[in-house]
């Protein structure tokens, strides 16, 4: 479980990016977080993740106190984390395969296991045919697809995606949304920053921020209404 209690976010020279949030996230559970743009979605998605620290409050992840945790056993954690971005952030002068193998290098994993590791991931996105393929080669939905294997190939226990389908067309998103979907339904708890939900027939709860405020914290429910 990851709970929120008064949480705040401050940068300097700027207003509060997030402002006394208090939520609670499950494991196992499928996570909208919705609001325009600099609402404070990607903040605390980072703060969640413990990118970034919080300002003040506490942030509880697995009995600790993310807020007051030294260097070391933020590590650890982070290692929990697939994190997915809008943009990417591949490496354009590595192949598909290398750019995957990434995670795996910096927690000491190769030979056998990490090729092994590697290709699930590859072919759980549907990539495993374009592995010697360079990221560049490919559209933004494969491009976005390669960024969720590098993500998994560690199997982490949380997935963090950061508007993972906005700059892609309706096609393209859908079958992102899908693969999000596919982790969810096998124990992966799954958080989906967007600006507006999907009209999914599935459970799921909606964190919903403007100005750095929780404006709505739903608890899940089947489907959307009408």
């Amino acid at each position: 479980m990851i709970r929120f209690d008064q949480v705040y976010k401050r940068y300097p020279g700027y207003q509060e990016a997030l402002q006394n949030i208090s939520l609670e996230i499950l494991p196992g559970e499928l996570v909208f977080v919705t609001g325009p743009s600099g609402a404070g979605k990607s903040t605390l998605l980072k703060v969640l993740s413990s990118i970034e620290k919080p300002s003040s409050g506490t942030v509880i992840f697995e009995n600790f106190n993310l807020a007051q945790a030294k260097d070391n056993t933020l590590n650890r954690i982070r290692k929990k984390f697939g994190m997915v971005f809008q943009d990417h952030k591949l490496l354009y002068d590595r192949n598909c395969y290398e750019n995957v193998a990434l995670p795996l290098a910096v927690n000491n994993i190769f030979g056998q296991e990490a090729e092994k590791r590697i290709r699930a991931a590859l072919d759980k996105v549907g990539l495993l045919n374009k592995e010697r393929m360079m990221p560049i080669t490919l559209s933004g939905g494969e491009q976005q697809r390669l960024a969720i294997a590098r993500a998994i190939v560690c199997r982490p226990s949380i997935i963090i995606a950061d508007e993972p389908t906005g700059n892609l067309d309706k096609g393209y998103a859908n079958d992102i949304m899908n693969i999000f979907f596919s982790f969810q339904q096998v124990g992966v708890t799954v958080i989906i920053s967007t600006h507006e939900l999907p009209n999914i027939p599935m459970r799921f709860k909606h964190i919903h921020l403007e100005n750095g405020q929780l404006k709505l914290n739903q608890q899940p429910y089947d489907q959307l209404p009408a």
